[in-house]
């Protein structure tokens, strides 16, 4: 039967929850053990599809096109299985789910609350989500004591008691603060965490205490009098040099095997080699690369998470130390684009409307002029497409329709907007912005004679999307004489999946995103890529 773990966190917000789980989940993985890793979220958006994500950070897409949290992308990065729509539970798909039931009839009559029915539905996804694992971690998201968490935290409880105790733990990841001017660690902040979880009906089994240093036994006796959880079960989940190591670190502490005792479950032997055998190979990165990201969410560097990480990955597949330098797209302009001058290498994400196009189109020109490495992604390479057209095509104000409708030279366009030469028309329901897009895992074909076919070295794979418009099928023949070569394409031939350009140092773009499937041991074939060609610069 099915263990579960449920993790909370206190106090604050962005502790490292998502963390926690995976690392937790990765250990019992590298033991033998067949995990599964969910996230609950509060609120009552379906999902974050919609959402800015300067306010949530990235979106993640899964293998299966859900549109999900990012802390998904830890999940997959550490565990290395796949997570699904199954994997992130929103308060709206909750309620959206409780409100159809209730349309069709399913509760015969009876008034809906939130108890029981709220609560019936959390935990039915809740087993939905852990498919027959033998550990399943929940991640509960928020603070306790938010107003959106509490359906979330009293469905848990409900379900602990279902299970029973060799069968559920809940984890509670809390702060910890040092005050520099009396030079101490304050647990306060933990205490009155905990008592929110308990007034509540939650009693931690084990606390994750954040800080900035590892906390002495006698600190651990004065939480865990206050908490009512064993000193035992009181662990340190200090900062890190870097997030791969925290797996390493848990282990060290013994986390995982004081969980397996309270599961009453056998001890299997703990392969720890890789994540040990990754950190060697991180820290023999010395020589530093910049990279310059030309996005407009760089407020927020988590609106780019999936990037960083697979940049990161890359740096220490070729022993090098990646530098991302942010550029807000809205403030280049023809006087300071040649700081970019500076950069190993260029690289324009994706993003919706309009705003800082043009910052991104002059980026593009700046690398393909200046023999730069460039990496375009999603928007980033309709952006390469519709700078070609304007200064090599000399298709005057090119443009994609998402951003003037009335273009003279509609490069870039919904598929409906323009006809393949078989007169076939697809047409998309543009009434609603959430699930109008192409979503999810799909087959791209590979020119054998082109560079992306060097970076994968096979000629078909599969690749996740997310976006809406694509490059105008009626213009790839003129593209192609004046030298842009479409090196991918979907398996029907009619969308473009990839571009580049024969006589550069590294010229290409993709629609589809690959940060989402680079992974620490392996990272991505072409982030490797375009890595190395950024290296290259400093020799």
């Amino acid at each position: 039967m099915t263990r579960y773990v449920f993790i909370t966190g206190g106090v604050v917000s962005s502790l490292g929850k998502g963390i926690a789980a995976a690392s937790l989940a990765s250990l019992f993985k590298l033991r033998g053990f067949r995990v599964s890793l969910q996230k609950l979220d509060p609120y009552i958006n379906l999902d974050p599809g919609t959402m800015s994500p300067i306010q949530h950070g990235e979106v993640f897409v899964t293998e299966d096109g859900a549109e999900t949290d990012l802390d998904l992308g830890h999940y997959e990065r550490f565990v290395g299985i796949q997570m699904s729509q199954d994997s992130n539970v929103t308060s709206g798909r909750v309620y959206s789910n409780v409100i159809n039931k209730e349309r069709k009839g399913s509760y015969l009559g009876s008034t809906v609350q939130v108890i029981p029915h709220i609560t019936d539905e959390i935990k039915n996804l809740v087993i939905k989500g852990a498919k027959k694992a033998d550990i399943a971690f929940v991640e509960v998201g928020g603070t306790v004591g938010d107003i959106e968490s509490l359906p979330f935290l009293e469905s848990i409880r409900q379900f602990s008691l279902d299970l029973g105790k060799s069968k559920s733990m809940f984890i509670h990841l809390t702060l910890l603060p040092y005050i520099d001017v009396t030079n101490e660690i304050k647990t306060k902040p933990t205490q009155h965490s905990v008592k929110e979880l308990r007034s509540i009906g939650i009693q931690p089994d084990i606390l994750l205490c954040r800080g900035k240093n590892p906390i002495n036994q006698s600190l651990k006796k004065k939480i865990a009098l206050f908490t009512n959880v064993s000193s035992e079960a009181v662990f340190s989940a200090v900062d890190a040099k870097s997030i791969y190591d925290i797996p390493i670190m848990f282990s060290e502490q013994g986390i995982d095997k004081f969980m397996m005792k309270s599961f009453k479950i056998r001890d299997k032997k703990l392969n720890l080699k890789p994540w040990k055998d990754y950190k060697k190979k991180v820290g023999k990165c010395k020589n530093k690369i910049k990279i310059a990201m030309i996005g407009k969410y760089v407020d927020l560097v988590d609106s780019y998470k999936s990037l960083n990480e697979a940049l990161y990955h890359a740096g220490v597949i070729n022993n090098r130390i990646v530098d991302i330098v942010y550029l807000d797209s809205e403030k280049l302009n023809k006087r300071n684009i040649k700081q970019l001058s500076k950069m190993d290498g260029i690289l324009v994400p994706g993003g919706f409307g309009d705003r800082g196009i043009e910052g991104k189109i002059l980026a593009a020109e700046f690398a393909r002029v200046n023999n730069i490495p460039y990496f375009g992604i999603c928007l980033g390479m309709q952006i390469s497409v519709i700078e070609f057209a304007r200064n090599v095509m000399k298709l005057n104000k090119a443009n994609s329709t998402e951003f003037n409708k009335n273009t003279k030279y509609p490069v870039v366009a919904l598929v409906e907007e323009w006809r393949e030469k078989s007169g076939k028309r697809i047409l998309a329901d543009k009434s609603k912005m959430g699930g109008t897009m192409r979503l999810g895992s799909q087959e791209c074909i590979i020119n054998k004679d082109s560079l992306a076919y060097k970076m994968y070295s096979k000629p078909k794979i599969a690749e996740r999307h997310r976006h809406r418009y694509e490059v105008n099928g009626n213009l790839v023949g003129d593209f192609e004489k004046n030298g842009l070569a479409f090196s991918g394409k979907s398996k029907k031939g009619n969308l473009m999946e990839m571009i580049e350009l024969k006589n550069h140092a590294w010229y290409v773009g993709c629609q589809f995103h690959p940060e989402f499937t680079s992974s620490p041991i392996k990272g991505h074939p072409l982030f490797n890529g375009f890595v190395n060609a950024a290296s290259k610069r400093r020799k």
